[in-house]
């Protein structure tokens, strides 16, 4: 009796002690989203759009809406400075899509090169915005590719890539990577950027996970692995510390999205102005191979 009576005074208090919580989500006014890269042996690309509440109800419509059309876009290589040309993109279904690049018949169109340092300057309703990127040299390289089969798996088609890389001494080696499966485009892996703290100045071998849409929801019973028949691309870029800043806290807010148990974190740009984004060179080498049937 006395076990019952302690029993249902605890519930009681317990009962007592909950509160209703009424989250009310802030709504904030929308900043500049800037995604601009640039790449050895290709013109820039940079896209800017308008941030978007948390829970805003996300369409074609409000999509197409958010990018911002008719901005001052150059970008500064040494003495010289480049205008960009805004483009409209249109997909199968109609949709469009806007970024401003070199214009391909102006008098001088830019292309990255290695060692180069570019800022990015941005004009947008009488606001400005700067960020500055370099595309390293290439000394952290794939020596080689090459694929085997899928360990633990039931299926004779799926397998993995592996490739050899070489880093060199001394710390600070940034790299991220992307990989293209037959004539779709490339993808950055899940977790696709890396620093050097652990393999500084060896050669190893790694396996090479599928590269990832990060707009589709992931199969995690497919994936890293490629298909028997499949042709393979693989991307790997040598990068600064501020592109891998971006990418790796980008990439860990993205996983920690509904987890309870993750930590907050705040994504690293490198723009002015309090605009949300990046501005990121690119020194890439390119892999391929069939993988036989």
């Amino acid at each position: 009796m006395f076990r019952k009576l302690i029993f249902l005074l605890l519930s009681i208090t317990l009962i007592s002690c909950e509160r209703e919580i009424n989250i009310v989500p802030t709504v904030r006014d929308s900043r500049l989203v800037v995604d601009a890269e640039i790449e050895n042996g290709r013109p820039p690309i940079v896209v800017l759009s308008r941030s978007l509440n948390f829970f805003t109800t996300i369409d074609s419509a409000e999509l197409a809406a958010s990018y911002v059309r008719n901005a001052s876009v150059t970008i500064q290589e040494g003495n010289t400075i480049y205008p960009l040309k805004e483009f409209e993109l249109r997909d199968s279904s109609g949709n469009r899509f806007y970024y401003y690049s070199t214009d391909p018949q102006g008098a001088s169109p830019l292309t990255g090169q290695f060692g180069k340092t570019y800022k990015l300057s941005i004009t947008v309703d009488g606001n400005s915005y700067n960020s500055e990127t370099s595309i390293p040299l290439l000394t952290k390289t794939m020596d080689s590719i090459w694929w085997k089969p899928a360990p633990n798996n039931d299926d004779p088609k799926k397998v993995v890539l592996m490739a050899r890389v070489q880093d060199p001494p001394g710390l600070g080696n940034y790299i991220r990577y992307f990989t293209r499966q037959n004539r779709q485009p490339f993808l950055p892996g899940l977790n696709s950027v890396f620093d050097d703290n652990i393999i500084d100045g060896k050669t190893y071998e790694i396996q090479v996970d599928r590269g990832v849409n990060r707009n589709e929801e992931i199969d995690f019973e497919t994936y890293g692995f490629f298909q028997k028949g499949d042709t393979v691309s693989v991307k790997l870029c040598n990068i600064n510390k501020s592109t891998f800043d971006f990418w790796r806290t980008w990439e860990f807010n993205l996983q920690s999205v509904g987890n309870p148990f993750s930590s907050p974190g705040k994504v690293i740009g490198n723009i002015s102005n309090n605009a949300l984004g990046a501005f990121c060179g690119y020194a890439a080498q390119y892999r391929s191979l069939i993988i036989p049937k």
